[in-house]
């Protein structure tokens, strides 16, 4: 039975010679739909120093309808508040990613701010994608002893719809990973391939925001209450990490996600390790509930295959951030998925989905 089939499509942006804000790379982007219809990108635009703003530009498609290259129109957000900023001056706002989110008719951007005690997830809003108000970090009730907050927390993402928290309170949900200590894929690939997994610690998540979100102040929308552990590493390819992709994208299976996986590289020719990070699927349910999968790659759709994805700035590495339906093309089933490319370029790639869901991978450990 055929699976998910990707199919790249080739290279969107990569740094501009002379300009200073790009001299590092351009990378892992935001996608969204205007007002006006057409596409645009937020990618991660790194200064010497690992500065990070958030670009904005506009998608150029050819004649068939695939992404060619961007027009570059300015600047999204640049560190500008505390909590994106260091004391020895350095800072980022990094790696967005935005959804319009249907209950509030507003485009919510999530993404990480390189604050003074480490990454953290912070929230903006827009109404049009060119006016951006910054609605701070996100905050994190604990869970069964858990402590969320003060812990780095990077790659999130809220869904387009309403979604009930577990006392069936429609809420804004967010898919996030937070980084505890000893859960870096630096830190696992020092144990064993039969370590046991920290189910709690090494897990994407569910958290809710649980207001009524048409009437909601916009300010609230930071704060979460309650939380479902969604999925953790299982398969070989995802052993020392996983962690969120684009936002969740609603399809006639169900809601799809890309996530990253991390795996270490063999390399024969160095003593030193080396880390892969790939690309799969999953897929949540609508009907009963997003916490249930009801698919999960076996195996990645995308690998560091190409020169630009084994070589840059951080080898070995393709990171999905953005997706797009291509209803403009009458294709529901075709999806346009942006990624980052060795941490220095932006690719895309062409995912179909399936006329029927294959078997999957298991969904979790017991």
């Amino acid at each position: 039975m055929p699976g998910f089939q990707l199919q790249r499509l080739g290279l969107v942006m990569e740094p501009e010679p002379g300009i200073p804000l790009e001299a590092e790379g351009v990378l892992n982007p935001a996608a969204a739909r205007g007002p006006d219809g057409q596409l645009y990108l937020f990618p991660r635009l790194v200064a010497r120093g690992n500065y990070s703003r958030i670009g904005i530009a506009r998608v150029r498609f050819n004649e068939a309808g695939d992404p060619t290259g961007v027009e570059r129109l300015g600047i999204a957000l640049e560190p500008e508040a505390d909590y994106e900023r260091r004391r020895d001056g350095s800072g980022g706002c990094e790696d967005p990613r935005i959804t319009f989110v249907e209950p509030l008719r507003r485009y919510v951007m999530t993404y990480t701010a390189l604050s003074p005690e480490g990454p953290r997830i912070a929230l903006a809003i827009s109404e049009d994608l060119f006016r951006w108000q910054r609605l701070g970090l996100a905050t994190f009730r604990p869970y069964d002893g858990i402590e969320f907050d003060g812990v780095d927390n990077k790659d999130a993402s809220v869904f387009p719809v309403a979604i009930p928290d577990p006392s069936g309170q429609p809420s804004m949900a967010i898919l996030h990973r937070p980084l505890f200590p000893g859960t870096r894929p630096e830190e696992t690939a020092c144990h064993p391939a039969s370590r046991l997994v920290d189910l709690h610690r090494e897990s994407i998540w569910i958290s809710y925001c649980s207001t009524a979100m048409e009437d909601c102040d916009p300010y609230h929308l930071c704060h979460f209450g309650s939380h479902h552990r969604l999925a953790t590493p299982v398969a070989p390819w995802e052993r020392l990490k996983i962690g969120g992709g684009p936002p969740p994208i609603l399809t006639r299976h169900g809601w799809l996600t890309i996530y990253h996986g991390v795996s270490e590289l063999s390399d024969l020719s160095e003593s030193a390790r080396k880390l892969r990070y790939s690309a799969g699927v999953l897929v949540l349910s609508e009907e009963e509930h997003p916490r249930s999968i009801r698919y999960r790659s076996q195996e990645p759709v995308l690998t560091p295959e190409l020169p630009q994805e084994r070589q840059g700035t951080v080898a070995n590495v393709v990171f999905p951030t953005a997706i797009d339906r291509r209803d403009d093309l009458g294709s529901p089933d075709c999806f346009d998925v942006y990624y980052g490319m060795a941490d220095n370029r932006v690719g895309v790639a062409r995912l179909d989905l399936p006329e029927c869901l294959p078997p999957g991978a298991v969904a979790d450990r017991p």
